[in-house]
C-alpha cells in the first residue's frame, strides 16, 4: 500500500439544505470538490467502513464529535468523516448520532477512498467495497500526518481500531503544536 502525499482530486456528491425549495425535503444536490474542502485549511479527516455500523457509531464518530472544540483550539479548521456511503445514508446517520460539528462527507462511489489507496473488499460482511479505517491531518491539500490501522487487507476478519481514533489524533495535534526541545 503506497501512501500518497496529497489528497486526490475528486468531486463529492452532497446534499445541502435549501429553504427556497420548500416542502418536507428542502435539499438539493451540490458538488463539492477536494479543493472546496481542503484548500487553505487544516482539516482532520477520519474514514471508516460505514454509517450505522457498531464501532463507527459507538466510538469513532462520537469521540471526534466530543473532542471537536479541542481540535479547533489546536488550529484545525474542520473535522470531516468520510465513508463509502451515499449522501442520504450519511445525513440520516448524522441525525441519529446528533453530529453537529463533524462534517459527514459521502464518498458514495468510493472514488476518494480508492484514490487514497484505502478501498477494501468487505464482502465477508456483506458490505461490498468500503474504506479501510484511517485518519489524517490535511494541510492545504497536503497530507501532514496519516494514521492507518494495521492489518490492511480485503475481507479482514477483524475491525482494527487502534490508531485512527480521536484521542490518537488529539495527541498528535498537541505534540505537533509544541516545538521540539532543542
Amino acid at each position: 500500500m503506497a501512501v500518497i502525499e496529497k489528497v486526490p482530486n475528486v468531486v463529492f456528491k452532497t446534499r445541502v439544505r435549501d429553504e427556497s425549495i420548500g416542502g418536507a425535503n428542502p435539499f438539493r444536490w451540490e458538488d463539492r470538490t477536494t479543493q472546496d474542502i481542503f484548500a487553505g485549511k487544516r482539516v482532520v479527516v477520519f474514514s471508516l467502513p460505514g454509517a450505522f455500523t457498531p464501532t463507527c457509531s459507538t466510538s469513532h464518530l462520537p469521540r471526534y464529535e466530543e473532542l471537536y472544540d479541542q481540535f479547533k483550539a489546536l488550529g484545525v479548521d474542520d473535522v470531516v468523516c468520510v465513508s463509502v456511503n451515499d449522501a442520504f445514508v450519511m445525513f440520516q446517520w448524522g441525525k441519529q448520532q446528533g453530529a453537529t460539528n463533524v462534517k459527514l462527507l459521502p464518498d458514495g462511489n468510493g472514488e476518494f477512498t480508492r484514490k487514497m489507496g484505502m478501498l477494501v473488499e468487505k464482502s465477508n460482511l456483506g458490505f461490498g467495497l468500503r474504506s479501510w479505517r484511517y485518519s489524517m491531518v490535511v494541510n492545504d491539500g497536503k497530507i501532514e500526518k496519516i494514521f492507518i490501522e494495521a492489518g490492511y487487507e480485503d475481507n479482514c476478519p477483524t475491525d482494527p481500531f487502534e490508531v485512527s481514533d480521536a484521542d490518537t489524533m488529539l495527541s498528535y495535534l498537541k505534540q505537533a503544536k509544541t516545538p521540539a526541545a532543542v
